[in-house]
């Protein structure tokens, strides 16, 4: 998540129209999931959709932390097609992007996402998401736990707590100062998606922070930069061949 933005929810099951008052998992910030799809033509002239688009094919072929999250999501399994699994939307003004677990859909906020780096971030963070999703089984409805575990790992290994990227928010720190950037941004995100106490949201994480704090697959190490990411991809990789010669 990205700062001043919601996390997009999984999609939920069909509820009565009662309980979706009560609680509609975030769906309110991404109200393009629910229209019927525009015509290429109509994406073309008036949206960013192409902007969109031509960003997130440069950031799956060229960004390391998204190039390692997909070989890692083929490996177990859940190869990701740009055309299937990624959909570039207009979204709240306050949201970036979001995994929809229902349609194993990530969400690009093609209104909100201008630059690059940005995409990048996006990218990264919502492909933990779905790197979560692939390898375990996630209550992201009703189990708030591991929400929270997965928005963890997904601000600690994005690179959205980076020392740039909180010099940027104007957020500074010295010991610690990331694993608090991590934790508040978890928080953020949960309270985002969900219709919980900022008290529940905060137990929630603080519960499970270590355990998820040090789950660092499929890096292998938190990447605090780029250079970082490409060696997690270079001894992934290698990793990969080592496994295979066995």
């Amino acid at each position: 998540m990205e700062e001043g933005a919601a996390e997009s929810p999984p999609a939920a099951e069909k509820k009565g129209a009662e309980e979706e008052e009560e609680d509609d998992f975030g769906y309110r910030l991404f109200p393009d999931r629910n229209k019927k799809p525009q015509s290429f033509l109509v994406r073309s002239l008036f949206t960013f959709h192409n902007k969109c688009q031509l960003m997130l094919r440069m950031t799956l072929e060229t960004n390391p932390y998204a190039r390692l999250l997909l070989e890692a999501l083929k490996q177990s399994g859940c190869t990701v097609f740009n055309d299937r699994h990624f959909s570039c939307e207009n979204c709240d003004g306050c949201v970036s992007g979001g995994f929809d677990s229902a349609t194993s859909q990530i969400v690009l906020c093609q209104n909100n996402i201008r630059q690059q780096s940005h995409m990048n971030r996006v990218v990264t963070h919502e492909l933990i998401h779905a790197f979560d999703h692939c390898r375990a089984h996630v209550d992201w409805f009703k189990n708030v736990k591991h929400l929270a575990c997965s928005e963890i790992r997904a601000a600690n290994l994005s690179g959205d707590c980076t020392l740039m990227n909180e010099i940027a928010r104007f957020k500074f720190g010295l010991k610690g100062h990331h694993q608090t950037c991590v934790r508040d941004r978890a928080i953020r995100s949960i309270l985002a998606v969900r219709k919980v106490s900022k008290e529940t949201a905060e137990k929630a994480v603080d519960e499970v922070f270590d355990a998820c704090f040090n789950d660092l697959e499929p890096f292998g190490r938190i990447p605090h930069s780029k250079a970082d990411a490409k060696r997690a991809y270079r001894d992934f990789q290698n990793r990969d061949r080592y496994h295979a010669n066995l």
